[in-house]
C-alpha cells in the first residue's frame, strides 16, 4: 500500500489511474467556470454550494422542507436500568405534520450509565425490520445493530426504522414524509423533486434535532451510519446535514459510495430499473449514460469535509462495487488537504480486513458478504475514538 503524499493533486491521482480507465472523472476541486479551488473559503462560499446543488438536482431531489415548525418530542418510555444497570433506555417519539396531514418518528436509545459526561453516539437508519433489528427490549439481537457492544464502548446507540418516513415501496410519493410536504399534486412533480433516499436522510436530521435538546448525549458528536441503501442514505445526509461529526457508509455501493462511472457490479440503469423511487426523475437521464453525469460519488464524500468520514466493503459484495468505493474515498482526498488534513493514507485498496484509520477518511475490505457485522462496528467505534470520542 504506497503512501499517499500529503500535498498529491486529484490530476495527479487520476494521472496514476488513468490505465484502469478513470480519467474522465469531474475534479472536486475545479469549480463549475474553471477556477481551481485552493482555499477553504472557496470551498465552502463556492465549490460546496455548487456540489450540493448538482446532487440536489440531478441525483438526490430537493428536499421541500427542513425542521418542521411544529416539530416536537416527547420521552414515551425512560428504564434508567437497562442492559442490567449498563444504559438507560428512551422510547421517543418525534412528531410532525404538515399540509398533508401528520407524522413521527420512534427512535430507540440507549445510553450508556457509565460516563460523567454527555455521551458521544451512533445515529443508525436501519431498512430491516424493525421489531428484530431494533429490539428495545433486547430480547432480540441483531449484529446490524449491536447497542450492547457500542454503550460498552462509552457511545450512545440511537436506532430508526427508515419505514417511519417513507416506505421503501414505489408508490408514486403517495405517503409518508412526501405526502405530508410535497407542495404540488403528485402527477406534476417537478424532475428534481425529492425521493425516498432523501427522505429517509431527512428523518435522520429531525433525529438530530431531538438529540441536541437531550442533556444526556453530546449531539456534537454524533456519527451517522447506514447500511447498503441505507448507506445512501446516511451519505447524503452528512453532506447536507453538517451537524452530525463523522458520517459512516457500509456497503453502500451504487449512488452511495461507490463511483457511477467505469461501472462493475450495480449501474445507474439498473438501480433506477429497480428502485425508481430512490432517486430524483432526472437521475433517470443518466442511465447507462453515467460519463455525462456532472457530478459523481467522490464529490459526494467530499462534502464531508473536513469531518471524518468511513467507508466500508465487502469481499463478496461485488454488486456494490468496492474497488470504485475505494477509488471514491482517493479520489476525494485531496479535499481534505484545503484544511491541512490527510484523507486517506495510501493509494491501493488495502488487504482484507485491513482498516485504514490513520487519515480523515477511514476505509476497510471485510472478508464477507453484503452485511453489517460486528467486526464493522469495532471498526467503526476505533476510527471514532480517534476522531470523534474526546469533546
Amino acid at each position: 500500500m504506497p503512501p499517499l503524499n500529503k500535498a498529491i493533486t486529484f490530476t495527479a491521482i487520476l494521472m496514476v489511474l488513468a490505465p484502469h480507465g478513470f480519467a474522465a472523472l469531474p475534479d472536486p476541486l475545479v469549480a463549475e467556470n474553471g477556477a481551481p479551488i485552493k482555499t477553504v473559503k472557496e470551498w465552502e462560499e463556492q465549490r460546496r454550494p455548487e456540489l450540493l446543488e448538482l446532487f440536489r438536482s440531478q441525483v438526490y431531489g430537493r428536499t421541500p422542507v427542513g425542521r418542521p415548525d411544529d416539530l416536537s418530542f416527547k420521552v414515551i418510555h425512560e428504564d434508567k436500568n437497562a442492559m442490567d444497570g449498563k444504559a438507560t433506555l428512551k422510547l421517543v417519539e418525534i412528531t410532525f405534520s404538515g399540509p398533508g396531514g401528520s407524522g413521527s418518528i420512534k427512535p430507540v436509545i440507549f445510553i450508556p450509565n457509565n460516563r460523567t459526561s454527555p455521551a458521544p453516539g451512533f445515529l443508525e437508519i436501519l431498512h430491516r425490520d424493525k421489531d428484530e433489528n431494533f429490539d428495545p427490549t433486547r430480547e432480540k439481537r441483531a449484529t446490524i445493530w449491536p447497542a450492547e457492544e457500542i454503550v460498552a464502548r462509552g457511545y450512545t446507540a440511537i436506532g430508526f426504522y427508515a419505514g417511519e418516513v417513507d416506505a421503501n415501496r414505489n408508490d408514486g410519493f403517495n405517503n409518508g414524509v412526501h405526502k405530508l410536504f410535497d407542495p404540488w399534486p403528485a402527477d406534476e412533480r417537478p424532475s428534481d423533486a425529492w425521493a425516498t433516499i432523501a427522505a429517509w436522510a431527512w428523518g435522520a436530521s429531525r433525529v438530530m434535532d431531538y438529540l441536541e435538546t437531550d442533556s444526556d448525549i453530546d449531539a456534537t458528536r454524533i456519527g451517522v451510519l447506514g447500511h447498503s441503501r441505507s448507506g445512501k442514505a446516511a451519505l447524503w445526509c452528512g453532506a447536507e446535514d453538517e451537524r452530525f461529526a463523522l458520517v459512516i457508509s457500509n456497503n453502500s455501493g451504487c449512488t452511495g459510495a461507490a463511483l457511477s462511472r467505469n461501472k462493475k457490479g450495480e449501474t445507474v440503469a439498473r438501480i433506477n430499473k429497480t428502485f425508481p423511487h430512490w432517486f430524483c426523475e432526472n437521475y433517470k437521464k443518466y442511465n447507462d449514460r453515467e460519463e455525462e453525469l456532472p457530478v459523481d460519488q467522490h464529490q459526494l464524500i467530499a462534502l464531508m469535509a473536513p469531518r471524518p468520514v468511513y467507508v466500508a466493503s465487502a469481499t463478496k459484495d461485488r454488486w456494490a462495487d468496492p474497488e470504485n468505493e475505494f477509488l471514491s474515498c482517493l479520489y476525494a482526498s485531496p479535499v481534505w488537504q484545503l484544511w491541512g488534513l490527510k484523507g486517506l493514507t495510501v493509494s491501493e485498496q488495502p488487504p482484507v480486513n485491513t482498516p485504514l484509520q490513520d487519515g480523515y477518511i477511514g476505509y476497510h475490505l471485510r472478508d464477507g458478504k453484503h452485511d453489517l457485522g460486528l467486526s464493522d462496528w469495532n471498526w467503526y467505534m476505533d476510527f471514532a475514538d480517534k476522531h470523534m470520542k474526546q469533546p
